[in-house]
């Protein structure tokens, strides 16, 4: 039934700000952008590889909690190759990263940083 995840929709409440912290920090790129003049909002599709995600601006949406065990999505994780690299390369283009933690059930390397919302991503280690 299922095939994968499509795409990863996100509101955001700056809309330039978002669009470039995805594009020029995480290296997304701008497949499409509309502005939907009925909505008062931007709908902007960013691709990295298989990775899609739909930007939406609208006017003074609310805030999302702030608290990590609220109900609803609490993160978005991609996978890399090395969590040491990424947040050195985010570190190199002015993100702030969480430091490096080990997944006591996996072993695996993973970190956290924050888009300009607030929206948690995860970036966890991937090994075959």
């Amino acid at each position: 039934m299922l095939l994968g995840i499509h795409h990863i929709a996100i509101i955001c409440s700056d809309y330039e700000l978002s669009k470039q912290f995805y594009r020029d920090k995480l290296d997304f790129v701008v497949v499409d952008e509309n502005w939907r003049a009925e909505k008062q909002s931007w709908k902007c599709d960013l691709r990295h590889g298989p990775v899609q995600i739909e930007l939406f601006s609208f006017p003074m949406p609310p805030s999302r909690p702030t608290r990590p065990e609220a109900c609803g999505l609490r993160h978005v994780a991609f996978s890399v190759d090395s969590v040491e690299a990424t947040a050195r390369l985010l570190q190199a283009r002015g993100v702030e990263v969480e430091p490096i933690r080990i997944d006591p059930h996996t072993g695996r390397s993973f970190t956290f940083v924050a888009d300009p919302d607030g929206l948690p991503i995860e970036f966890y280690e991937d090994r075959v």
